[in-house]
């Protein structure tokens, strides 16, 4: 079937919106998504930049004799649109919501009609690359045991965000209560290892050094400060050194918890700048993919 004469195809990023056909290609590929949820898509790209107000898309969707919950109806399309382009309301690369009043859609946008879409793909075999040159360039092997971002899933940024921070609570909370109780932990200390104080200052050192270090990563992720990334993976092998120091704490404890549950509790501490690695690269990874 001929594709209508209004019907134009509009790309953004990676993403193309085809009017016609009513898909969303994704690097060429079909994605799932309702008509109401690629209705608003068109109504927000065709109109980027500007403001979408939510009466504008109440009239559109729904018949005025039409009775629905709208908030709760478009709210879900919202959020299905975000889902399919990995996109975040607290930090938006797509949609953008403007509190009470509508939605906007960021990135630029490129439309084009069906005919010239065809015409450019009408490419002489002269002209045509060759299929090696089609093909993406091989990226060198992955020597590395630890994660890449391209591995991660996309994950809520909500999600993401409240582990990283209860992370960074539990180690500043080792610190405060470690310094607090410190001659109870000299005590502990001496009656393990008798001349304890080599390990006291390295104790109140470490402590010192993870108190500011936990403040600032707790500050750079409550408030979604962009980079973080870079700068923790320049720092990552100083926190893996402080983090695996500290998960030999619960062996202070051995006497009350049993020496079972501080080799239980000391192995998944030893796994937690790791995990704190991962959540790092994936709060960052849908900028990654842009």
């Amino acid at each position: 079937m001929a594709a209508d004469e209004g019907a134009k195809i509009f790309r953004f990023g990676v993403f193309e919106a085809d009017s016609a056909t009513g898909e969303l290609r994704k690097s060429g590929i079909r994605l799932r998504l309702q008509d109401q949820p690629f209705h608003v898509l068109l109504m927000l790209v065709q109109r980027r930049g500007q403001l979408v107000s939510r009466e504008d898309l109440r009239q559109d969707l729904w018949p005025a004799d039409t009775f629905v919950d709208f908030d709760h109806g478009l709210n879900t399309i919202i959020n299905r649109l975000r889902e399919v382009l990995g996109d975040s309301a607290s930090n938006p690369r797509f949609i953008e919501t403007l509190a009470k009043r509508g939605y906007r859609f960021l990135p630029p946008v490129e439309s084009f009609d069906h005919q010239g879409a065809a015409a450019s793909a009408k490419v002489p075999p002269s002209a045509k690359p060759s299929v090696e040159a089609q093909l993406p360039a091989k990226s060198p092997p992955d020597t590395s045991f630890l994660t890449s971002a391209r591995d991660l899933p996309v994950v809520p940024a909500a999600y993401v965000r409240g582990l990283f921070l209860l992370i960074q609570v539990m180690y500043l909370s080792f610190y405060i209560v470690a310094l607090g109780r410190l001659a109870g932990v000299e005590d502990v200390l001496d009656r393990a290892l008798g001349h304890s104080h080599v390990v006291t200052v390295l104790l109140i050192v470490s402590a010192s050094i993870g108190i500011p270090l936990r403040l600032y990563l707790l500050s750079y992720v409550s408030f979604d400060v962009k980079g973080l990334s870079p700068k923790f993976l320049r720092l990552f092998a100083g926190i893996l050194v402080l983090d695996e120091l500290w998960a030999l704490a619960p062996f202070l404890l051995a006497r009350q918890i049993g020496l079972g549950m501080a080799l239980a509790i000391t192995a998944a501490l030893i796994y937690v700048p790791f995990a704190q690695r991962t959540l790092v690269l994936m709060r960052e990874q849908p900028a990654m993919a842009s």
